[in-house]
């Protein structure tokens, strides 16, 4: 297991938390209506989630320098969270043409799903939550839109990393203390810059600063437990694309000179990291 340099099971006392806090906690995890309605609570809780997603998705994968996508490709139908279905539910068809929109049928669903996980097996407390709930509600459309485009909307990775670095600022004031909030500026500024670099001293070949952005709230949320686990999550990025690449020019999908989007590999090894973290 990965040693952090906070204390994830550090309990939530009075003083770690508002009434606004405690208020928006109840409505997110159920509390305070029956035993019976609480499973139902989350779940429309989730499905609520899923339009935005898609929308996001539908929206910015598109090639770079394209402008946004704002209705169906095919037919130039609108689409919005006005008139949601069926375009932007689980089967992401047009209801004009029924031209697939967006990420594929099902693909939004179970990648929030698995954040759904991470965040229900990551535990730590109220601000550590709530950053890192915070940190994957805009991974999953980043992690979808680079792999289908190869790009990483900075409308979606400047609020991503914004927010997860106020949130960590909040859990600093709430009892962690300035040591790890310091850390995960440093962390996110530092890998950010790292990210940075390389795109400036080898151009195509080093990361591009959509990762670099990216790099920011990445940086920031595995930098708040300490050090090694950001190193940790590093690797653990570097293997994953490391075999992924190898599976595709094994199965000839992909020749030496190909590119991956890196986004993926990290989104996925940070969720894997919180989970590995005590």
């Amino acid at each position: 297991m990965l040693q952090s340099g906070t204390h994830r099971d550090r309990p939530v006392g009075p003083a770690m938390t508002g009434r606004g806090l405690r208020t928006a906690g109840r409505a997110a995890t159920g509390e305070g209506c029956p035993p019976v309605a609480r499973p139902v609570v989350r779940l429309l809780a989730a499905l609520a989630v899923v339009p935005p997603l898609r929308l996001a998705v539908a929206r910015y994968a598109v090639p770079p320098g394209s402008v946004d996508r704002t209705g169906c490709a095919g037919c130039g139908a609108p689409i919005g969270l006005d008139r949601p279905l069926p375009a932007l539910g689980p089967t992401a068809r047009c209801p004009a043409c029924r031209a697939r929109v967006g990420a594929a049928p099902g693909a939004v669903e179970l990648a929030l799903a698995a954040a759904l996980t991470v965040l229900a097996l990551a535990g730590g407390s109220a601000g550590e939550l709530a950053a890192t709930a915070w940190w994957l509600a805009w991974a999953v459309p980043l992690a979808l839109v680079d792999a289908a485009v190869h790009r990483l909307p900075d409308r979606l990775s400047y609020p991503a990393a914004a927010g997860t670095w106020a949130l960590l600022g909040l859990a600093a004031l709430a009892g962690a203390g300035p040591a790890p909030w310091l850390r995960a500026t440093l962390a996110g500024l530092g890998l950010a810059l790292g990210f940075a670099a390389t795109t400036l001293l080898l151009g195509r070949r080093g990361f591009g600063l959509g990762d670099a952005k990216l790099a920011l709230g990445v940086g920031a949320l595995l930098g708040w437990y300490g050090w090694p686990v950001l190193l940790a999550g590093l690797v653990l990025a570097f293997a994953l694309s490391a075999l992924v690449a190898l599976g595709l020019l094994a199965a000839r999908r992909a020749r030496w000179s190909s590119h991956l989007p890196f986004g993926p590999f990290l989104i996925l090894a940070t969720a894997l990291t919180l989970l590995l973290t005590p």
